[in-house]
């Protein structure tokens, strides 16, 4: 940081210029940096440099990319070969069934009629032949794209041709095929005695999954121009995923199961890329997206007879803009010498205020050198803390020749509307109580005899802003019912998809959530490559290895393509659960949270974000000319090494800003509320991680990042604070209020430290006695109805055992004529 005005000084600072002249063109002279230092110092400016230029990404987050894209990311580069193969398969039986016409030409009738043929050829018994009538399946759900001109053709015959799928009964029939394969025992211990698996191996898994994907993918999204029956179809096919009549499970538990078996190493050959989307997806169709969830909150808070919510948050954050501090005239003097190249470089020595989180940081890389005070002179609004008295100090001295500063439009008004808690009128009260009075009511929010006008003032203003969230009055109902299970009776539980969800995986749900967090570890880019490590890329390797530096290039772009696509799915489908079972009922959610915590979810995020995540946001992995569905009606121009250097020409990779915004409202979702988790966090030095994440300049995700950083000020020191006061601001500003929240000081009445794991112990007690209220029914239950009736009871024919025969003599002997009858204690005994 250049010293400027009253700045704290360097040790041994240059003489600083006057602020109204030019600096000189030479730096003035300074002791050169030890050696071991130049290459801290060299990094740390050339990051300070990339950060300022950084853009304001145009990123609308959603439930999903562009249709095309969602399609597209479904195959691998290496599979490229095998679209000609179906095509080659669907035309020789084609072509035997109708002579002389394209699939185009045939009526509604006569495609009804070859698809009816095609499904009744999936009944053999050869395996090969099965496998090749699957792949003309596979080419129909694909859209005939050997007949069609351009890619709008393809995306219209593919959206068609799955909807006469489904109506024909095909995924019913695939699903019977995937159950086949999954149990397929040959399969798995073939895979098992390999060194290496490819994709040979999960030829007929592929295949299926691919087809089964389509068809939920193109069913799944709504267009205008749908006709009447595509949107009863859509409706029917989320009520068979979601509500299971043949199976005892919904369909997304089957492919949970796939992925645990995967991760227990039983079947190594499973397409696992394949598998986690069209899980994302299947959550998705069924249990609804973000917009869905909103309406289905408003509607539960309505019956709930709670008022309406302050706001719609999905578009509060869509007209959020990225955080970007006004031109002061100190920044546009420096960036002015920056054009003129006099500006002076010294080497970075401002103390770093995070000094005890520094020390032996597990998640440090070996290129991380740079820590997260980096001092950048202009930086992306969050960063390069400048001291208001040394801004008044300089402003007046800066000519009146500058040029004209633009105006900075200020939103009116803070974007989010003041929450209280119940919780903290209580709390407020307490003190206020104390203080005034000298003794506490408890909980009585009402009266405020002996308290001044002040006092009465701030609790009416705290109550008028007083919100009810649907999980207090879900955890309150818990309560009652854990009370006076008798009077209250049974509880009715609404049959929704989210319920039905809950229930089947309740019992494995531990499992569920290691095996997800177990790949998303291998599929993140800090991972090191270690030999126990389980291998993802079973699904993208080809049989022969690359030979050439551009084979090897491709292959290298299309693995680390799929794991970009792994790590999306997993961060959805997460996001997705926590939600819905937030909704339907808190300890649904919390029973997931605290498993995902158990599996060291908190430290995985903070490990993947501990990366150059700008690079990671702007990755080019990605060959456009070989996505689906450009390959297959485009002549594909020759490949160069420099074309796929240069990759596309897009702003930012979409998916990965997805994935890390999506990994955040995780992380957010996990330590809410939550002082034990909030306390790893600082534990695991997440300020730093997290203030380097906030240079990406997308609305969402620096909001998120604000929000994690804010629980966790209060731990991290005065010093930290007073370093951070940009970041500060920005948290003031964009994240929402909530009354008497002390965030930025130190003096939490929470924050005690004896209370942490008696927290996580008390909300596990809880957790397990709503499991097993609700969903664990013993036949033998204390509150089952009792007969009461003396002839009934005698009158019933009970099943003695053989052995009773021969000792009933002695046990009449023994228990009834040697043992003398009390006859007081008998007419005494109430």
């Amino acid at each position: 940081m250049e010293a400027a005005g009253g700045a704290t000084p360097a040790p041994a600072p240059a003489p600083a210029p006057a602020p109204g002249r030019a600096r000189p063109a030479q730096p003035p002279p300074q002791p050169p940096p030890q050696p071991k230092n130049r290459e801290l110092f060299r990094s740390q400016r050339k990051e300070s440099e990339g950060s300022v230029d950084c853009p304001n990404l145009e990123f609308e987050y959603g439930d999903t990319d562009g249709h095309g894209a969602e399609l597209a990311e479904l195959y691998s580069y290496t599979e490229e070969p095998e679209l000609s193969t179906n095509q080659r398969c669907f035309e020789e039986d084609f072509h035997t069934q109708v002579q002389g016409r394209r699939w185009l030409e045939l009526d509604g009738a006569q495609q009804k009629a070859y698809v009816m043929h095609l499904l009744d050829g999936l009944e053999v018994v050869n395996r090969d032949k099965r496998l090749k009538v699957a792949r003309a399946i596979l080419y129909l759900a694909q859209g005939v794209f050997g007949d069609c001109d351009n890619e709008g053709d393809v995306l219209h015959w593919s959206r068609h041709n799955s909807f006469l799928l489904y109506q024909l009964g095909t995924f019913t029939a695939f699903l019977e095929l995937l159950n086949m394969e999954i149990d397929n025992s040959q399969a798995c211990s073939s895979a098992l005695r390999k060194p290496a698996i490819s994709l040979a191996d999960s030829t007929e898994l592929r295949v299926l999954l691919s087809v089964m994907y389509l068809m939920v993918e193109n069913i799944r999204v709504e267009q205008e121009a749908d006709p009447p029956e595509w949107k009863t179809c859509r409706e029917t096919f989320r009520m068979e995923l979601s509500f299971p009549v043949h199976t005892e499970e919904p369909f997304a538990l089957l492919l949970f199961t796939m992925v645990t078996k995967f991760c227990s190493g039983h079947a190594p050959h499973f397409p696992m890329k394949k598998v986690l989307l069209l899980l994302w997806k299947v959550l998705l169709f069924t249990l609804g997206g973000f917009e869905a969830l909103q309406g289905m909150k408003v509607r539960k808070r309505e019956e709930l007879g709670l008022p309406p919510l302050p706001e719609d948050s999905i578009q509060v954050m869509r007209s959020m803009r990225a955080a970007s501090p006004p031109t002061y005239s100190i920044e546009l003097l420096e960036q002015q010498q920056k054009q003129r190249g006099h500006r002076s470089r010294r080497p970075l020595v401002k103390q770093d205020s995070l000094d005890i989180y520094n020390e032996r940081d597990p998640f440090k890389n070996d290129e991380g050198g740079v820590d997260e005070e980096e001092n950048d002179d202009v930086d992306s609004g969050i960063e390069g803390e400048l001291d208001l008295m040394d801004r008044d100090t300089i402003i007046p001295t800066v000519p009146a020749q500058r040029p004209p500063i633009e105006r900075v439009s200020f939103p009116k008004g803070l974007p989010w509307a003041p929450k209280v808690r119940q919780k903290d009128i209580e709390h407020f009260l307490e003190a206020s109580r104390n203080k005034f009075i000298g003794f506490t009511l408890g909980q009585d929010t009402e009266t405020l005899i002996g308290l001044p006008r002040p006092i009465h003032e701030s609790v009416k203003t705290l109550k008028q802003h007083k919100y009810v969230s649907i999980s207090d009055i879900q955890i309150k109902n818990e309560e009652e019912l854990e009370k006076c299970p008798m009077s209250l009776g049974e509880e009715e539980v609404q049959e929704t998809p989210c319920e039905i969800l809950y229930r089947a995986m309740l019992y494995n749900l531990p499992q569920y959530m290691i095996a997800l967090l177990k790949i998303l570890l291998a599929a993140a880019p800090t991972s090191k490559a270690k030999t126990d490590s389980i291998n993802i890329l079973a699904d993208v390797l080809p049989e022969e290895m690359p030979i050439t530096v551009l084979q090897s290039m491709k292959l290298g772009i299309d693995v680390n393509r799929h794991k970009e696509i792994i790590v999306k799915s997993i961060s959805a489908s997460l996001l997705l659960l926590l939600k819905h079972f937030k909704l339907n009922h808190i300890y649904q959610f919390e029973y997931v949270s605290q498993h995902l915590v158990f599996a060291n979810c908190i430290p995985l995020i903070l490990k993947f974000f501990n990366q150059n995540i700008m690079s990671y946001i702007t990755a080019k992995n990605s060959i456009s000319v070989l996505d689906y569905p450009h390959c297959t009606v485009c002549d594909l121009p020759e490949l160069t090494a420099e074309s796929l250097e240069a990759g596309d020409n897009n702003q930012f990779c979409w998916r990965n800003l997805f994935s890390c915004i999506n990994l955040l409202r995780i992380l957010n979702k996990l330590t809410k509320w939550k002082h034990s988790r909030t306390m790893m966090l600082v534990v695991f030095k997440s300020a730093p991680i997290l203030k380097r994440a906030l240079k990406v300049k997308q609305a969402m995700m620096q909001l998120y990042v604000l929000k994690l950083l804010k629980i966790q000020t209060k731990y991290l020191g005065r010093q930290w604070r007073k370093s951070n006061m940009k970041t500060m601001s920005a948290i003031y500003q964009k994240v929402r209020h909530r009354m008497n929240d002390d965030w930025a000081y130190g003096n939490d009445i929470d924050a005690r430290p004896w209370d942490f794991q008696a927290e996580e112990c008390t909300l596990r007690a809880n957790i397990e006695a709503f499991n097993s209220r609700r969903y664990d029914k013993p036949q033998d239950s204390e509150f089952a109805p009792v007969d009461n009736c003396l002839q009934s009871v005698l009158g019933q024919r009970l099943e003695l055992p053989r052995d009773f025969h021969y000792s009933y003599e002695l046990w009449l002997e023994r228990e009834v004529f040697s043992q003398p009858i009390r006859w007081e204690e008998l007419l005494h005994y109430q």
